[in-house]
């Protein structure tokens, strides 16, 4: 173990955004290439708008991407106490300070400077206030420095210098005795002896205000390093008219865990020309020298090629498992069709997602009540009836049970008859499945079975060659 100490803190007020999610990645492999601790931590200070049915979506994303954590989830809720504590020492040391402006003088007060061009922040009107009125509301304010410049070496972006005069006076308490965002950050990273700070770079300007409240309070300041943001195709910040921006929504749509971590990982981070990853190859690889500075663009099309390439090459047995629920949606129970993996592995060749599979293996545990008509019309009646009555005898007749003998089967069909196997071929399937987008004829009846598989035929044969 190294004395490397990460974190990953969302806000519980709606999903996990898969740019939390490659955050959270970020700082999980970076642990796990260290020999480091991984800490989740949910910071719930927004009362009003954090909910449980959030903190549930959050950790079920966490544990579907299979980014574990070594220690947490801890919840700032539960630390009121301990920063009501902080901000009392703040106050006795003098680098604190009551401040009773109220927000219409302080709208006010912007305006202004507004007006006259100046940075819109605290003028200071509290800051060296002697007579302090004992029934007004106050919130309490850091009394940061104002002199000299605040600096740090972002591990990705490299040196970042504020001027400590465009600085405020931060609230780090509200009126009604809760604490605020920067200065809660700041407690519990210390408190958890946090070492390395890995965050969205929409945090770089909260950075130099949380550096002088370690220096403040007397922390150790962690190193920082600020991802650069997701962008959607047109550059804009990814969002919900990108199209799915919540972890589980990909879930929902099909996709695998391993698909969406190796496609995130390569949002903003390179190994060379390498694309796909292994877990243990990105643990082994990963480097926070290899992020880029620059936003990275979401590219489905990009996603799906790898969720097909894990599809593909996935275990069939554990793909059928996450298929049920799928299945499940268009109301198909398996049971009594055939084994679910058996399916899986007639569809794996081609299926870009679960629902794109699940959507295609409807008709092997349904039969087809309904014909692909123009697919059909192709052939005539008289031949239908040829084909159908011809291979729903061969097949009845036969001890044919695996694809190449079921393949070898209507060879001989169509070398007796004469027929091309399209001619054969795509009618059957039809019979089958009832469209033309199906796997192998001997995939199919290797997994229907012949008796099922001449069922289907005999009902095809009556319903559209009479």
């Amino acid at each position: 173990m190294s004395d490397l100490r990460v974190r990953f803190a969302p806000s519980p007020t709606g999903y996990l955004h898969v740019g939390g999610a490659r955050t959270a990645l970020f700082n999980w492999l970076l642990a796990r290439k260290q020999g480091g601790t991984f800490i989740l931590r949910i910071e719930d200070t927004d009362v009003e708008r954090s909910t449980q049915e959030s903190i549930d979506a959050i950790l079920q994303a966490m544990e579907w991407l299979e980014l574990d954590w070594d220690e947490g989830p801890f919840y700032q809720t539960h630390n009121f106490d301990l920063y009501r504590e902080y901000v009392q020492k703040l106050l006795a040391a003098g680098k604190a300070y009551k401040c009773y402006c109220t927000a219409e003088e302080l709208a006010a007060k912007r305006d202004q400077a507004m007006k006259e061009g100046r940075k819109p922040k605290y003028d200071g009107t509290c800051r060296e206030l002697g007579e302090q009125p004992a029934d007004r509301p106050y919130v309490v304010r850091f009394r940061a420095p104002q002199e000299g410049e605040v600096a740090f070496d972002d591990l990705i972006k490299g040196r970042i210098a504020f001027p400590a005069e465009e600085l405020d006076d931060l609230i780090i308490q509200r009126s009604d005795g809760t604490p605020t965002y920067n200065f809660c950050v700041v407690i519990d990273d210390a408190i958890m002896k946090v070492t390395t700070v890995i965050r969205g770079d929409d945090h770089v300007n909260n950075t130099p205000r949380q550096i002088q409240l370690y220096e403040a309070l007397g922390f150790p300041v962690p190193r920082f390093a600020h991802v650069p943001m997701i962008l959607g195709s047109d550059k804009a910040r990814l969002s919900k008219r990108h199209g799915a921006t919540s972890v589980m929504a990909y879930r929902d749509m099909g996709f695998l865990p391993e698909a969406l971590v190796n496609y995130l990982v390569r949002l903003g981070w390179s190994h060379g020309d390498d694309e796909i990853f292994t877990r243990e190859e990105m643990i082994q690889k990963f480097d926070i020298a290899n992020i880029g500075r620059s936003a990275s663009v979401f590219n489905t099309e990009k996603l799906l090629w790898l969720n097909a390439h894990y599809i593909k090459t996935g275990d069939p047995v554990r793909l059928a498992g996450l298929l049920l629920p799928h299945l499940a949606t268009r109301g198909i129970d398996p049971q009594g069709g055939p084994e679910v993996a058996a399916v899986v592995r007639t569809l794996q060749e081609r299926a870009q997602t679960l629902e794109e599979m699940a959507e295609r293996a409807a008709f092997f545990f349904k039969a087809p009540d309904a014909y692909d008509e123009a697919a059909l019309a192709k052939f005539d009646k008289e031949h239908l009836r040829a084909v159908f009555d011809t291979v729903a005898q061969r097949l009845a007749g036969c001890a044919a049970t695996t694809v190449p003998e079921i393949d070898a089967l209507f060879k001989e069909i169509c070398a007796d008859k004469g027929w091309k196997m399209g001619q054969v071929g795509q009618p059957v399937r039809i019979a089958l499945s009832g469209g033309t987008q199906a796997p192998g004829i001997g995939d199919i009846i290797a997994t229907l079975g012949i008796g099922e598989a001449v069922k289907r035929i005999a009902g095809a044969r009556e319903t559209v060659a009479a």
